[in-house]
């Protein structure tokens, strides 16, 4: 039976983090907006994004655009800062290539994380994507793995990996559908959750436990 491995996408298999100012920097200044503006979208992204930010936005500056325009503007600017490294592209095929269904299981709203994911060429690389805009249903709940792992033909019954950079969604996730864990090392680890079954610095390191993970 085709083993299974969910990856988180938002620090995990790209990096959203060094992307946002790039995206923001291109919305504020295409669309004429000062610094003021630039710095307050920046914090109000940091975390999460979402329309309702730019409904935020709007308001707060009094701005003529739609919030329904910027988001949009922001997705495709979004799309266009975001990528990922070709090693890792490889990595993955590499995976479906040795048996592997591969998918996604990522908090999100889902036209963003859909966008990241054609733009950098994960979508090609992948058979599933489960993103919690699709259901209203955000890591750590169990409902997410399972439509990942449906979406990509399989069932948590069958158990798989999980990897991601988050201790609280990622990893306590994983524990709770029946995965096994792989945490991408950088966020603090909350001493009272119990260890992920590996611990890595690099996605490619996380990938090759995975090539040479003998089934059980």
């Amino acid at each position: 039976m085709s083993r299974l491995a969910l990856f988180d996408l938002d620090g995990t298999l790209l990096d959203r983090r060094a992307a946002l100012p790039t995206s923001v920097r291109a919305l504020c200044r295409g669309l004429g907006y000062g610094p003021e503006a630039e710095t307050w979208l920046l914090t109000e992204l940091a975390d999460r994004a979402s329309p309702e930010s730019f409904a935020r936005m709007r308001e707060a500056f009094d701005l003529p655009e739609s919030a329904a325009y910027l988001w949009a503007v922001y997705v495709d600017q979004m799309a266009a800062a975001v990528s990922c490294p070709p090693a890792v592209l490889d990595a993955l095929a590499e995976l479906r290539d040795n048996g592997w269904r591969v998918g996604v299981a990522t908090n999100g709203a889902s036209g963003i994380q859909r966008a990241k994911l054609r733009a950098t060429g994960i979508a090609g690389r992948i058979d599933g994507v489960a993103v919690s805009g699709d259901i209203e249903i955000r890591k750590p709940d169990q409902g997410l793995f399972a439509l990942a792992a449906a979406r990509c033909g399989r069932d948590l019954a069958d158990g798989g990996w999980m990897c991601g950079d988050s201790p609280g969604t990622d990893v306590l996730g994983a524990h709770q559908a029946g995965l096994r864990s792989i945490w991408l090392r950088g966020r603090p680890w909350p001493t009272e959750l119990t260890d992920a079954d590996h611990t890595v610095d690099d996605i490619l390191d996380a990938i090759g436990i995975l090539l040479h993970e003998t089934p059980r």
